[in-house]
This record gives C-alpha cells, sequence and structure tokens, in this order.
C-alpha cells in the first residue's frame, strides 16, 4: 500500500481503503493528472477472478471519478466551503479496453468539458502502460449536504 499524497487527502474526503488515487501529477484549472498504484494485496483480487485477478472496471471507474472531485475541489472551493458537496449526476459512454492487473500503475487523465452554475460535465480516462483501459464521461453536481 502506498502513501497518499497529502494534497489528494486535502482535497476530497476519501480515504483508505476507498481512496483511488495516490498523486497528483499535473492540475490546471480545466485538467488534471494522477496516478494509482494496484496493490496486488488488494482484498477484491482474492474474489475477482483469482485465477487471473484484474481490477474491477467499477474501480477504475472510481478512481477517474475521484480524480474529477480532486479537480472540481479547487474550482468550487468556495461552493465546497458553505457545505455544498459534488454528487454524481450521470455516466455515460463508458468503454472498458485493457484489463488493470495486480502491480498496474494507473495514470488518470480528467478533463472539465463544461459547467453551468453548479454543473461539471467531465471526461477521463485511465491509461496502464500508455494504453486506454477505462475511458468515460460523467457529470457532477453541487448539493447541500443531507442531514
Amino acid at each position: 500500500m502506498t502513501t497518499p499524497d497529502p494534497k489528494v487527502l486535502a482535497a476530497i474526503p476519501h480515504r483508505p481503503p476507498f481512496l483511488w488515487v495516490d498523486s497528483i501529477e499535473e492540475q490546471t484549472d480545466e485538467r488534471i493528472v494522477t496516478k494509482k498504484w494496484v496493490d496486488p494485496e488488494s482484498e477484491f483480487f482474492k474474489g475477482h477472478y483469482p485465477d487471473f485477478p484484474i481490477t474491477p472496471g467499477v474501480l477504475i471507474c472510481e478512481a477517474i471519478f475521484q480524480t474529477g472531485a480532486i479537480l472540481l475541489s479547487a474550482r468550487a472551493k468556495d461552493d465546497l466551503a458553505d457545505g455544498l458537496m459534488p454528487v454524481m449526476t450521470k455516466i455515460k459512454d463508458t468503454r472498458f479496453r485493457t484489463m488493470v492487473r495486480p502491480g498496474d500503475t494507473l495514470e488518470i487523465e480528467v478533463t472539465l468539458e463544461d459547467s453551468i452554475s453548479k454543473l461539471f460535465h467531465l471526461k477521463g480516462k485511465a491509461r496502464v502502460g500508455g494504453k486506454v483501459a477505462v475511458s468515460t464521461s460523467f457529470s457532477v453536481a453541487l448539493a447541500p449536504k443531507g442531514d
């Protein structure tokens, strides 16, 4: 298990074992690149094709979504400070292309495509060894925290 970058921990509330971003490699207002090392000792490998372990696609998507949340945490910091939180509103056009195996390192890139008030449209890709493993488009809205 790797130690998460303090910048990641400051940006989003996720924590191990459900933190799917280790480090921020690049970041602008509209684009971010992160990395995640896939620990071969992760519990899910025991049951997800034990004779040929692969990372579940939904977890790779989660890495993309968490990367998007880090991007939005900088862009919408005033709204977040006012008690709003990012919530997923739509996922579309998701494609799974390359398997992610134990010990692989994901390079995750998310770009902000558009924003309208408190709604953000993003695109993300996760690559392994330069090959796209997963690509997806998703939308996030800033919503009040429930009681």
